[in-house]
């Protein structure tokens, strides 16, 4: 048997870290290890909200939109209007039909990521303070 063998009936023991991510470039360790630090700061946030609302969402839009008109082109010539046309016509009108529900889908999650950006900088900064009142309340030294 060799080191990772385990015969019937014997329990293997495993063991889970979910306490950091790799980084990015493919290497191992996190924490204070050597691995990146993850830095978010509020400009970083809303360089990527606007990013999303600039760029990705109407592009995306465009996109899709441009897909599912040439879908819907393809399939009105092989006749999926008149229900006497190839296969193929009825396979791109469900095509089309999927890829309308997938566009919406992505747009709506762009907007969610988008919203999420600017709502969180508002979220920390209200837990900060909601902390540091809290700490400040129970400081020893307000008795001296």
């Amino acid at each position: 048997m060799t080191e990772g063998d385990t015969s019937p009936g014997t329990a293997t023991q495993t063991q889970m870290h979910v306490n950091h991510v790799a980084p990015l470039d493919g290497g191992g360790g996190g924490g204070t290890t050597g691995g990146k630090d993850l830095v978010s700061t509020p400009g970083r946030k809303k360089k990527a909200a606007e990013a999303i609302e600039k760029h990705l969402e109407p592009e995306t839009h465009k996109a899709g939109t441009q897909a599912r008109e040439s879908t819907g082109a393809a399939a009105k010539e092989f006749g999926a209007h008149d229900g006497e046309g190839w296969l193929t016509g009825s396979a791109l009108t469900t095509a089309r039909k999927t890829w309308g529900e997938s566009l919406t889908t992505l747009m709506n999650r762009l907007g969610l990521e988008k919203t999420a950006l600017r709502a969180t900088n508002t979220l920390l900064q209200g837990t900060d303070t909601t902390v540091g009142l809290g700490v400040r309340k129970s400081s020893a030294l307000d008795f001296f």
